[in-house]
């Protein structure tokens, strides 16, 4: 199951209606704004992932905080805005970046780029849950990450993959030029 599904499905849904409460919109808008965040997250994992010491720095993070909560017991995702922009300046780098996804999102789905912003740390926190959720199976190995047996990696892929052309190289190519601004 890749990282949309796993929040999409979590809790019957109750994540994406908390994110729409706390967002002020619709849970169809909410899923909306889910769908056109998530790949640039996914995008951006995968590049630290790429990082050296990237993959350990995601590993020790994933076993070491409580970002599973957000999908176990969503009426707790409005306590995550600060986490949730911490966990930003270690995907995407930096307020820059972050307004360039917001920006982007909002011209994809034409809903305000202010309604993005505020979303950007709640579904951070989520997709950091939906992957501590992978993890959390057993131990969080090398062979787990790299998707030995379905692991972040294949959660990663579907969203990564958007012209499902199967190579994920050029889409993230495309999207990391869109956050650097070219």
């Amino acid at each position: 199951m890749n990282i949309l599904e796993t929040i999409l499905k979590a809790q019957d849904g109750a994540a994406v209606q908390q994110l729409g409460q706390h967002l002020g919109v619709r849970p169809d808008q909410a899923g909306a704004v889910l769908a056109a965040l998530a790949p640039a997250l996914a995008g951006g994992l995968q590049k630290n992932l790429q990082s050296p010491g990237g993959l350990e720095a995601l590993m020790g993070a994933l076993s070491g905080g409580s970002h599973a909560q957000y999908l176990d017991n969503p009426s707790m995702l409005g306590a995550a805005t600060a986490e949730g922009n911490g966990i930003l300046g270690h995907i995407l780098g930096s307020k820059d970046a972050s307004r360039a996804v917001a920006a982007g999102a909002a011209q994809q789905t034409g809903l305000d780029a202010s309604l993005f912003k505020k979303a950007l740390p709640l579904v951070a926190s989520l997709v950091m849950g939906a992957m501590a959720k992978q993890t959390s199976g057993g131990a969080a190995t090398m062979a787990t990450a790299t998707g030995s047996g379905g692991g972040l990696l294949s959660m990663l892929t579907p969203l990564l993959d958007q012209n499902r052309d199967g190579s994920v190289v050029d889409d993230v190519m495309g999207m990391l030029g869109k956050l650097g601004g070219s």
